[in-house]
């Protein structure tokens, strides 16, 4: 799998359209302490569907949107995309070239996209499960990451290795497996409620029939 582009537009301190074409070989992005560089990284994992806004180094989500200068207003929306190439099936779609959109209003309200067709959040986080690709993979290792794995807990470093493993999408899997056995366990609770009352109530109009005839 391979990045091909990111286009991004009022996200962080990218006021202004700007795309960013990555070539065979290392792309290096270089300046000075404060240019955001960073916010490159921080979009990235933003389009993955990264919703905590404390891993966009943010105070809160709706201010990764532009907020405007002394010389220039805000926006009232902040939009990426990445498009990566799947020329080798990677991903489970059946396009040689995959584009994910963002898009956040000041409204709180988020879009997704996958080739401009509109997906949910989890959607994007399925299509790269056990790919080492998304918002919390290895794929990511911003500044402090590594050290940051090396002093978590064994459960906080699982997740990072079995996605290496590629056992993230089957686990998924069965947790929603999971999860869908309880709702319906809890259904049938309900179900099993409602015939106690219904039996109820037949044995007490049986009963008042009974009399009435």
């Amino acid at each position: 799998m391979f990045l091909k582009s990111l286009d991004i537009f009022g996200f962080k301190s990218f006021a202004d359209k700007t795309h960013i074409e990555f070539a065979d070989g290392i792309t290096a992005l270089l300046g000075p302490n404060g240019c955001g560089k960073s916010n490159v990284v921080d979009a990235i994992k933003w389009v993955l569907a990264e919703n905590r806004a404390k891993n966009l180094r943010a105070s809160s989500m709706e201010s990764v949107i532009f907020n405007g200068t002394e010389n220039r207003s805000a926006l009232n929306v902040a939009e990426v995309t990445l498009t990566i190439s799947n020329e080798n099936n990677l991903l489970p779609l059946d396009e040689s070239e995959i584009a994910l959109k963002r898009r956040l209003y000041r409204t709180g309200e988020n879009e997704y996209f996958i080739n401009n067709k509109a997906v949910g959040a989890i959607d994007i986080r399925r299509l790269f499960l056990d790919t080492g690709v998304g918002k919390s993979a290895y794929s990511v290792m911003e500044q402090g990451k590594i050290d940051q794995i090396l002093s978590s807990k064994p459960e906080d470093r699982r997740y990072i290795f079995e996605e290496a493993a590629g056992i993230s999408r089957s686990k998924a899997e069965v947790a929603e497996a999971e999860r869908e056995l309880e709702r319906t366990r809890q259904n049938l609770e309900k179900i099993e409620v409602a015939l106690s009352e219904n039996k109820r109530i037949y044995e007490t109009l049986k009963i008042q029939s009974e009399k009435t005839q």
